[in-house]
């Protein structure tokens, strides 16, 4: 039987276009100089690429490619790559001297802003040498369909390690099978059908084949509907981040302590998560003072985060072994990016999330599929483009925070002191922003495009600003002013 992609993973496979790639990553800083005792030196290049060929078995669709069927009759199926070579997925790089953070980010930004190649396994991982202070990175870029579900990790999540020394796994002989041809995987969509033989006519139409281009009238109509709804109910502020994105980006990364954090959530009696949406918010309000003469008293800006990252009993739980924020529930608040005063932000930031938190109205399940049940191709030539116009105006930013605290890693037995988490940036966003902890660091990683935020680099620096003045401020100065 044929093991086809589910619904999400189809949706996401095929979101990918012009100025959109499904990808997301991970950005894994290690530094032996951290190494207690005697020094096993640092990460090699062969070493890592053993030790992904060890722990492939434990995700293996990262040794499967996609197979798309003809016409678009049934969802694509994976199927195992044949022609698999580790080292086209696990490659080597090295940053110039003297290997500061602006060298690593830009080349990071040049990588996450390639597609990846489609008729491979859709992953990639980068060892970089040459950071500054003896340190390296390691980066992975992994197509959002292989995360089809939580329980598929990402695979930085399974590289790292509890302890310095972890025995390799059982060795693990992979065999591939052999990939049905273009006749069997028709033959195969059709027999599914045969059950449901609604699903072969509305695959056609809403599906990836040709049948579904003579269909474009009906595309634009939907196209038109959908963006006079988003218009009409609860569209978000009109914002340059819902620009029409390129493919080129931009990276950034900052980190902060949490002690820091935590001493100004004690002051302002406010939670650990709202300090972090209120320096998001800081960071936000000073990059459109940068392209812009002045930001109204009363703006906004509307952002989407996990559900989850509302409740102070998942953020204080147990350290989580996984960093890569998939699925669950969403909601839609409102960033007070018009306030001037540091302390009545926050204090707005924490009201709104309060309230939205609790808003059927703004839940969000996040993309899914069109007609699940039926296993339709849901992204591809009708369906993406309209079903994308429904959220084109429904919020100007997605903002990813990790529910738990990461516990410390290491990776080849050399510690991490660094994990960034880079997400999937969507059609007509300019903008996502990722927050974990990791080390007793609050760590922030920003992507966008190049053409729309093209001062993204900067906000690194308006991180830590934005929280130096809720340091200085404090509730008798935001009831002053």
């Amino acid at each position: 039987m044929m093991n086809r992609l589910s619904p999400d993973e189809a949706m996401f496979y095929f979101l990918d276009g012009a100025g959109t790639s499904a990808h997301l990553g991970a950005l894994l800083i290690v530094d032996p100089n951290k190494l207690k005792g005697e020094s096993t030196g640092k990460l090699d290049y062969s070493e890592l690429v053993s030790l992904v060929e060890n722990r492939l078995q434990l995700v293996p669709r990262y040794r499967q490619r996609v197979a798309e069927v003809t016409l678009g009759l049934a969802r694509p199926v994976w199927v195992d790559d044949r022609d698999f070579d580790i080292n086209f997925h696990v490659r080597l790089s090295a940053l110039p001297q003297p290997g500061a953070v602006p060298q690593l980010q830009e080349l990071i930004a040049r990588v996450m802003s390639r597609p990846l190649d489609r008729t491979r396994p859709l992953w990639e991982m980068y060892l970089i040498e040459g950071l500054y202070g003896g340190r390296s990175a390691i980066l992975t870029k992994t197509h959002r369909c292989l995360l089809g579900d939580p329980e598929h990790l990402e695979l930085s999540e399974i590289l790292c390690d509890d302890d310095a020394y972890v025995a390799p796994l059982k060795e693990d002989l992979w065999m591939p099978g052999r990939p049905p041809g273009a006749k069997s995987l028709t033959a195969g969509a059709l027999a599914e059908a045969m059950a449901r033989p609604g699903e072969v006519f509305d695959s056609l139409l809403r599906g990836n084949g040709p049948v579904a281009d003579l269909w474009s009238v009906a595309d634009r109509s939907a196209r038109a509907v959908t963006g006079a709804v988003s218009q009409m109910v609860n569209a978000a502020p009109d914002s340059p981040l819902n620009a029409v994105t390129t493919s080129s980006r931009l990276f950034a990364f900052s980190s902060l302590s949490r002690r820091d954090l935590e001493a100004v959530a004690a002051r302002f009696e406010c939670s650990f998560n709202d300090v972090v949406l209120a320096i998001i918010t800081g960071v936000l309000r000073r990059w459109l003072l940068s392209v812009k003469d002045s930001v109204g008293h009363g703006a906004t800006m509307r952002a989407t985060l996990p559900l989850a990252a509302r409740d102070p009993e998942t953020v204080e739980g147990e350290p989580s072994g996984a960093w890569i924020v998939i699925g669950g529930t969403e909601f839609v608040t409102d960033l007070p990016i018009g306030e001037d005063a540091p302390a009545v932000r926050l204090m707005q930031v924490a009201g709104l999330a309060d309230r939205y938190s609790q808003s059927t109205r703004r839940m969000s399940q996040g993309f899914r599929p069109l007609l699940p049940e039926f296993g339709l191709v849901p992204f591809a030539d009708l369906s993406t483009r309209a079903f994308a116009g429904i959220f084109q105006r429904s919020y100007n930013v997605p903002i990813s925070v990790s529910s738990k605290r990461i516990g410390r890693k290491f990776v080849g037995g050399i510690p991490i002191t660094g994990i960034f988490t880079i997400p999937t940036l969507a059609t007509q966003r300019a903008l996502g922003i990722s927050v974990n902890e990791y080390a007793n660091q609050v760590q922030f990683a920003f992507i966008g495009d190049r053409v729309v935020v093209g001062d993204l680099p900067a906000m690194s620096g308006y991180v830590t600003e934005s929280l130096d003045e809720l340091l200085t401020g404090g509730p008798q100065l935001g009831r002053d002013r």
